[in-house]
């Protein structure tokens, strides 16, 4: 089963300075953390904030491909965790065929907030993030991690700065 998911926000990691996309879900208070690089989650803070590049990025490119082709995005599912990497799938409606195409997480959530389609996470993957939510390096234990992320206000999720 699928949960669905929001963005709580985007942070940076106080540990590793990686930035942090942190997914909620719609039905309760858990979270879920995904680092991502510099910029996707450059490309994430733009459509959060409603800014536009001054020339089309990837993910409004895609976009464009997908409505030109008479297309759509109906959601974006994460899929997997395997080996600290999460999975992402894209689920596409074209021509009536329902179609999946594999893609980064982040660069999912970033199309998914262009499209305005729901992002899912797969069961499993929030069984086994909730045993590894220490992030891609040495830091904090996963209890803290998951203390500090369930204990975040709007304040502390502020407009992200890169």
């Amino acid at each position: 089963m699928d949960i669905e998911m929001r963005i709580r926000g985007l942070m940076m990691d106080p540990n590793t300075n990686m930035p942090i996309i942190v997914l909620k879900d719609v039905g309760s208070d858990m979270v879920l953390p995904i680092w991502v690089g510099i910029y996707e989650a450059n490309a994430i803070a733009l459509e959060i904030e409603k800014q536009s590049a001054s020339r089309p990025m990837t993910h409004d490119l895609t976009k464009n491909l997908i409505d030109y082709m008479n297309g759509r995005l109906d959601r974006i599912v994460i899929t997997e965790l395997k080996d600290d990497t999460f999975y992402a799938v894209l689920w596409l409606t074209h021509q009536g065929e329902a179609m999946t195409v594999d893609a980064r997480p982040s660069d999912a959530i970033a199309l998914a907030l262009r499209a305005d389609c729901p992002i899912y996470v797969a069961e499993p993957v929030l069984a086994l993030a909730k045993l590894n939510t220490s992030g891609p390096s040495d830091g904090p234990s996963a209890e803290q991690l998951k203390k500090w992320l369930e204990g975040l206000n709007d304040d502390d999720l502020g407009r992200y700065k890169m």
